[in-house]
């Protein structure tokens, strides 16, 4: 015998086919707010510019062997000019071209890093909040353990032991990143349990698993979405960061944390090695930033017009 289902407002408005029309007012609605805000509207054109980049990026640069590691000792360290917008690196390669096709290594490393550790941290939270008793104080009390250490030395450590890499940086940094979402993501399912659409489901003899990911997990997908937009940008900085310090990608590869800490040493002479490859890393945290503010203006419901 299959079960009604049941829903609250916020999942009709989440769950495909429940009211074309509703679905059409609300995204007329989300469309309006993120379109009142400049600061939204920059952070948007922002992240879609990175975005084109990072896939057509490579087809799009006047110097694609740029990022392979080719030697040009004839034009090293060139300042910006017409052949060369963002000047040359110490072995003759375009600063541009490098820029440009970096941006794909780190958007892809920001999405797995937010999205891993998206899928060890909602679970976790989901059921801590749902299930409560010792099932939360024992998930509350791992995550507080991870939380007590700063999570970037936890990252900097767990490289050490597997050894440099940008796919070791990317566990790495998931495996410190996921408490955010267990506390997040508990604070919202211990509001939502008692709630009358899940004590109904409840009553109708649905399973946990099946109240968790039918009717908890759509309400809970507001505040994840703001968070990971929000955490991409402080992935791509903690990813750079460990670049930096030689952790991370390694030359000749056109990773941007790479980048500068090669350029470091040619300052303040050579400026323009190290101030693009710094003004990208810039320009995608404050854009996902900007993006995550005014995703939470259209998800909070507590908006008021400014």
């Amino acid at each position: 015998m299959s079960l009604p289902e049941v829903t609250s407002p916020d999942m009709a408005a989440l769950t495909p086919g429940a009211g074309s029309s509703s679905g059409r007012r609300e995204l007329r609605r989300a469309v309006w707010l993120l379109s009142r805000s400049f600061s939204s509207m920059l952070g948007l054109a922002i992240v879609v510019l990175f975005l084109v980049l990072a896939v057509f990026g490579k087809w799009l640069v006047p110097f694609p062997d740029a990022a392979t590691g080719s030697v040009d000792m004839a034009h090293t360290l060139q300042p910006p000019n017409w052949a060369h917008w963002f000047g040359t690196d110490d072995m003759g390669n375009d600063v541009f071209s490098r820029v440009i096709i970096g941006t794909q290594i780190s958007l892809q490393v920001g999405l797995i890093i937010t999205l891993g550790a998206a899928i060890i941290g909602v679970p976790l939270g989901m059921l801590s909040g749902y299930l409560g008793g010792w099932v939360r104080v024992t998930i509350m009390a791992i995550t507080d353990l991870f939380l007590s250490v700063p999570s970037l030395v936890l990252a900097i450590a767990i490289v050490a032991v597997l050894g440099p890499g940008v796919a070791n940086v990317m566990v790495a940094l998931a495996a410190v990143w996921w408490p955010g979402y267990v506390r997040l993501i508990d604070s919202k399912t211990l509001a939502l349990r008692e709630e009358p659409f899940v004590e109904a489901a409840r009553a109708l003899g649905a399973s946990t698993p099946r109240i968790i990911f039918r009717y908890l997990l759509p309400n809970c997908a507001s505040p994840l979405i703001i968070k990971a937009s929000m955490d991409m940008g402080a992935a791509i900085l903690a990813a750079a960061g460990l670049g930096f310090i030689g952790l991370g990608a390694k030359a000749p590869s056109p990773e941007w944390g790479a980048m500068l800490s090669v350029a470091r040493g040619y300052l303040p002479e050579w400026w323009w090695f190290a101030v693009f490859p710094g003004l990208a890393i810039y320009l995608s945290v404050l854009g996902f930033n900007l993006l995550g503010d005014g995703l939470r203006d259209i998800f909070d419901p507590r908006t008021t017009s400014q």
